[in-house]
């Protein structure tokens, strides 16, 4: 493959088969790519290396991180990204000291060169990307968990075997079962993070979340990262300076903890693709704790903060020691609006509602049941996932405005933003949209999935409960697998089907569970309710 890069993994990539040129479309150049693959490869080697021997946290948390790094739009950084492959070859030595550093005597914990995967039978390269991409959107999930003290050692351990397997010479009926095995420990780890989540800040109480924004000096605070926020939010207070949220930090006002800051005002924009237009001559920083980052435009770039694993040239990084002062010191020199200042969803809605978690529905489980009993409730969608830019993804808007009125839409992540603004009324005192939280916040539908399941004596499969999701980043490929593992089948999948499916892949996730990619809402409607 003779291409200045490689990079197929989000749902934008070039032409639906793969980035190959100079510079992929998220942004991020042949030079980061190429440091992204070469990054993978050394954790491969670790992966190697730990074949064994004892992974200390210091090493689980090296694994964690290199893996979050090359997830979609969070590293465009070269040196930070020289820096870690640094860190894992040190990590390597200390595993295995027997064998030395990489290209060892005994070749076991060699790196691996990702271009053999590239190149690999197009099923083989399917099945290993399946794998790969799960594990860097599940190491986010455990990594957001890890920042809050919460570790769990089947997780940790997932990541080493999982690795090690996508380096291996494996056929596809040794590949498959760890496909699914994914997606079995992604449960345990989206699992690990509510718990770290509401432990932390209490359950995510339903909120109403206005999307004006004050007058006077202010921080937008984007990505997902609960602990950034309220370090942030510590920091600055008594200082005069407003906080909001944007993209899938919009569910951090549900959390009581959080929410008891008064200077936590509101949320600001729509969805993380639409950052570029909505920063331009913001008079505000904006930290970026996660992915999400889009390459800054001029008229922002010195706005613009990052931290943890983000990193991007020439912004000025918060290192781990969280002192925001450089963050707090440019909202207070931009100042803000002069006046209070409304912005409103991309509908028109002027605020939000969000918190509705598991703990939340659970806690009315009797009311939604007696309404599915007496008719009231006839059908549940679960429309949420990525968003993106791709012309297409205004079918999930369409979509929810033509579902019955006695229908209920639970949504997540930040494809609600598509239509979370909508006022579609209420069924039995709930709103008929109910946010339930971020992207990871896929396990509260689960659970209220299994426990509607248990209350009508059934299985998920036959409850009225539809699923149609968007994609973009590997997040959604570890929740897809999750979802493939509980053998739930009919989801609708879209705007478009991932490039690194092959043929062979996709006749089997067809056959086994009825994947089918979205058409016209109209249509779809019409199948998913007759």
């Amino acid at each position: 493959m003779a291409n200045e890069m490689f990079c197929y993994q989000c749902e934008q990539t070039a032409g639906c088969s793969g980035c190959t040129g100079k510079k992929g479309v998220c942004g991020k150049d042949a030079e980061v790519a190429g440091l992204q693959d070469e990054l993978t490869g050394a954790l491969i080697g670790l992966a190697r290396a730990a074949d064994g021997n004892q992974p200390t946290q210091r090493t689980h948390r090296i694994m964690i991180e290199g893996l979050f790094t090359t997830v979609t739009n969070v590293n465009f950084n070269s040196e930070t990204l020289q820096e870690r492959i640094a860190d894992i070859e040190k990590a390597k030595a200390e595993l295995a000291p027997q064998c030395g550093g990489c290209a060892s005597p005994c070749g076991h914990n060699n790196n691996y060169n990702m271009k053999e995967l590239w190149n690999a039978d197009e099923d083989i390269r399917s099945l290993k990307s399946l794998i790969l991409f799960g594990l860097r959107g599940m190491a986010a999930y455990a990594y957001h968990a890890m920042v809050l003290g919460y570790t769990d050692e089947t997780v940790n351990n997932f990541f080493y075997k999982g690795m090690f397997a996508v380096g291996e010479d494996l056929d596809m009926e040794q590949l498959l079962p760890i496909v699914m095995e994914v997606g079995e420990v992604n449960l345990k780890c989206m699992a690990l993070l509510d718990q770290a989540n509401t432990e932390t800040y209490g359950t995510p109480k339903p909120t109403t979340v206005p999307l004006s924004v004050e007058k006077g000096p202010f921080i937008v605070v984007t990505g997902h990262d609960l602990k950034d926020l309220e370090q942030l939010l510590e920091q600055t207070k008594d200082k005069g300076i407003h906080i909001y949220t944007h993209g899938e930090m919009l569910p951090a006002h549900a959390y009581p903890k959080l929410k008891a800051y008064p200077h936590l005002k509101g949320n600001f924009g729509t969805a993380w693709q639409n950052q570029q237009k909505e920063f331009d001559n913001l008079p505000a920083p904006i930290l970026f704790t996660t992915n999400c980052l889009m390459p800054p435009k001029a008229s922002y770039a010195d706005r613009v903060f990052t931290t943890e694993v983000v990193s991007y040239p020439e912004m000025v990084h918060i290192d781990d020691e969280k002192d925001f002062t450089p963050v707090i010191k440019k909202a207070l020199e931009l100042g803000g609006f002069a006046e209070d200042t409304e912005f409103t969803g991309i509908n028109g809605g002027k605020q939000v509602t969000t918190g509705f978690g598991h703990g939340t529905v659970l806690g009315v489980a009797d009311t939604v049941i007696e309404a599915v009993k007496s008719g009231a409730i006839k059908h549940f969608f679960l429309v949420g996932g990525c968003d993106g830019a791709k012309t297409g993804r205004n079918y999930f808007t369409e979509f929810v405005k033509q579902t019955p009125e006695d229908s209920i839409i639970l949504t997540l992540a930040c494809g609600k933003y598509r239509f979370n603004d909508l006022d579609l009324g209420t069924i039995g005192g709930l709103p008929r949209i109910l946010d339930m939280g971020q992207c990871n916040d896929a396990y509260s539908a689960i659970q209220v999935a299994v426990a509607l399941a248990n209350a009508f004596g059934c299985g998920v499969n036959e409850l009225p409960l539809s699923m149609v999701l968007s994609w973009y980043e590997q997040k959604a490929v570890c929740i897809l697998l999750t979802l493939l593992h509980l053998g739930i089948k009919d989801i609708l999948l879209g705007p478009s089907l991932p490039a690194f499916i092959s043929p062979n892949v996709l006749n089997y996730l067809v056959e086994h569970f009825n994947i089918a990619p979205i058409s016209t809402p109209e249509a779809d409607l019409a199948k998913l309710l007759k």
